[in-house]
Parts: structure tokens; sequence; C-alpha cells
């Protein structure tokens, strides 16, 4: 898959940029065509994917904007079957998930580590209609009952208030090629559980990850900090601010593909 190199000036840019971004949608479908194929011996991994060359950009790859990118991917990835991403690197280069002088969590650490908890192995089929800029992604809850969905606001002028809507689908094979009829809008009972990921004080260049408004720093015996979700009426639309991330589990969410 292509990378940037790590001096690219417009890298920054091209981060941001969805249409950008979704050209890898591309390769990721041929190597589907490629694996269905031979279905019963292969499956589809990216075994090594760090987005910049040569150890990384310094000021980009570890940093929140990285996010918009690192997370789109495992979507996208997820959305065209492949079973396992592998991040480079964990602990080398300005592209490691962890700080190589300090060993302090990263940016998209957190990233990584809210998606490892909270969406499940079966993808959903989604759409938005909002904004090119909005990304969303949609997986069966982990472990539990209902949905989990990512929200990736690149834009930051704009802010939306999403609602949602259940569809029926054809087959239990959530493809993008699956013929959807509109079912009901979704007014859920129970509160939603929202995990807020934005740059401290709007830096998208910056270190610092805020959830919930929390800054995500090692405590001092240098554990993970607790992630906790917020909790939100499900009668009301869920708020997504510019130039944040947004993970949204519903319990309530009936979708046939997580019966």
């Amino acid at each position: 898959m292509d990378a940037y190199a790590s001096d690219d000036p417009n890298m920054i840019t091209k981060i941001q940029d969805p249409s950008y971004l979704n050209q890898v949608a591309q390769t990721y479908k041929g190597v589907l065509n490629i694996v269905n194929r031979f279905k019963s011996q292969s499956g589809a991994w990216v075994s090594e994917y760090g987005r910049a060359l040569h150890g990384g950009a310094k000021d980009l790859s570890p940093t929140f904007v990285d996010g918009y990118w690192y997370l789109d991917q495992l979507g996208m990835a997820s959305t065209y079957n492949h079973k396992v991403f592998c991040r480079q690197t964990l602990i080398d280069g300005n592209y490691a998930l962890l700080n190589t002088t300090t060993s302090i969590p990263n940016p998209d650490y957190y990233g990584a580590l809210l998606w490892h908890m909270l969406m499940g192995s079966t993808v959903l089929a989604v759409t938005q209609l909002s904004n090119p800029n909005l990304s969303v992604y949609a997986h069966c809850a982990k472990k539990k009952a209902g949905i989990t969905i990512i929200f990736i606001n690149m834009s930051k002028d704009s802010s939306f208030n999403v609602t949602l809507s259940n569809y029926e689908h054809q087959s239990r094979n959530l493809r993008s090629t699956d013929v959807a009829k509109p079912n009901f809008e979704f007014r859920g009972s129970k509160d939603r559980e929202e995990y807020h990921l934005a740059a401290l004080a709007g830096n998208i260049q910056g270190q610092i990850v805020l959830l919930n408004d929390v800054p995500m720093v090692p405590t001092e015996t240098f554990d993970i900090p607790v992630m906790e979700p917020k909790l939100v009426n499900a009668s009301t639309p869920i708020s997504i601010s510019a130039h944040s991330i947004v993970y949204v589990t519903i319990r309530d969410f009936q979708a046939l593909a997580c019966a």
C-alpha cells in the first residue's frame, strides 16, 4: 500500500482528506477478490502499515491528527474483510504507538485501545449522507448486546448532530452491494455509551489526547488511565464536534447481523 514520504509538506492535508484516504479502498477490494477465490486456504491481513516512510513524520505520526488516517484504515480494512491490521510499530520510530524514549502512549494508542475494547468482529453496513468529511464505521458491539459506531470528523469547522435509522437487509452477510430498505428511525430507551476523543486545546498536532475532556496520561505507577464512557440520553442526537473522533455503543440497537 502507498505511504507518504516522511517530509511530504502536504501530508497533514492528505491525512484530513477522505477522498485521498479512500483511494486505498481499491487495494483492499482487490485483495478481498483474490481471497474470495481461495476462501478455504487464505485470509487477508495488513501485515505492516505506518503511513509515512522512513520511521514516520515526527510532527504528525505521534500526534492526534494521525488518528484520522489510522482509525479510518481500521474501519476500511474491516469493511473489506481483512482480519488483522498490524501497525508499524509498537515502539520504534516516529510512527510508534508508544513514545520511543519514554514508552508513554501516543494518541493513536488510545484510539486503538478503544477499538479493541468496543468493536466486535462482525462488520455492519453503514451510510451517512451529511458530509464527506465525516467517516463512519459500525460493528456489532464486542462481547455484549448492541452495536458500536465510530465517527471520525476530519473537518475543522463542521460539527454534526447525528440520528440513526435502522435498515432491513436481504442478506445477513452485510456487504456494500446489499439491497436495503428503510425500516425505522432508531430511538433508544437505554443511555448510550460515548467516548469522545479530541486534541488538547484543539491542537491536532499535539501529543495529548482528551477522552471526554479528560487528558489521557499514565498514572504515577505508569498504568493506563481508566477509560470510562459518558452516558447520554438515547433520545438525543449524537453530537460530533469538529476535529474529533467518537465511539458510541448502543446496547438496545437491534441489528439483524448481531442477533
